[in-house]
């Protein structure tokens, strides 16, 4: 009568212990994977394809290039109060001597988003359209093209070839269609373009969110993250570790439970 007694008072502490321990290890599964996540898209390189062209190109698909990039992980604001912060300019444009200002300028700029494969409002391609002018009857530059991801620094993600440019013209209009492939988190993004001469490389133009609605708040992702959803279908084996001790405190559980209510049948009896 008395071990059974000290049996039946026992067993609340060990089921809570074994509640602990279920609950523990379930938080170091979840923390296990969150973190590997975290680390991944830390260190994930960005790659991004980039057909480049004249603007009918836009229309015609007749592209002059086409270069697959691949660029450093993504820079996101790291601060670590989360606080947003004002995109900084490339290095580029400040490490560079600005020429004579006014002789260069982007008239325009316009941006179609493609590619949501997953329908889910974010896409992994960008159509960007550009009208840049110049006070010269005529001149060549290159555009480099960031993207800035939720109010963070600017990340290059394409490079044009040599652009000629004609006076103010509208027929030396120039496109970027470029589909992200790895490295770019699903979020809210903002354009900016720089224009440089092609002879010196000194930055002469941008155009970014200041300038244009057209460059802000962009929802986008890579290809990776924009897959269509798949059905969800329950395998049998498998599942590491945790889920052997998982399994193995859940056994652990319902024993004890089990036993419990044996020492209360042979109480009554006994009683």
């Amino acid at each position: 009568m008395q071990n059974s007694y000290a049996r039946q008072r026992g067993l609340p502490l060990v089921v809570q212990t074994a509640s602990i321990f279920l609950a523990a290890v379930m938080s170091l599964s979840y923390a296990s994977v969150a973190s590997a996540a975290d680390e991944e898209a830390a260190a994930e390189t960005r790659v991004s394809l980039t057909h480049k062209g004249e603007g009918e190109a836009r229309s015609t698909r007749d592209y002059a290039s086409t270069s697959t990039d691949e660029f450093p992980a993504l820079e996101t604001n790291t601060q670590k109060d989360g606080a947003s912060q004002e995109p900084r300019k490339p290095s580029a444009a400040s490490d560079q001597q600005e020429s004579a200002f006014g002789d260069y300028w982007i008239y325009s700029v316009d941006v179609e988003l493609f590619n949501d494969s997953d329908r889910d409002g974010f896409f992994h391609g960008i159509d960007l359209l550009f009208d840049a002018d110049t006070v010269y009857a005529i001149a060549d530059v290159y555009a480099v093209a960031y993207l800035s991801y939720e109010g963070g620094p600017w990340n290059e993600y394409a490079v044009s070839p040599d652009i000629t440019l004609f006076g103010s013209t509208s027929t030396d209009d120039y496109v970027l269609v470029t589909e992200l492939l790895t490295g770019y988190p699903s979020g809210r993004y903002d354009i900016l373009i720089e224009l440089y001469e092609s002879s010196t490389g000194l930055y002469v133009a941008s155009a970014g969110p200041s300038e244009s609605f057209e460059l802000v708040d962009l929802p986008l992702e890579d290809a990776n993250r924009d897959q269509p959803q798949q059905p969800v279908s329950v395998t049998r084996g498998g599942g590491g570790a945790s889920n052997t001790a998982f399994l193995i405190a859940l056994l652990a559980v319902l024993l004890l439970l089990k036993q419990r209510d044996r020492g209360h049948a042979h109480r009554g009896n006994e009683s």
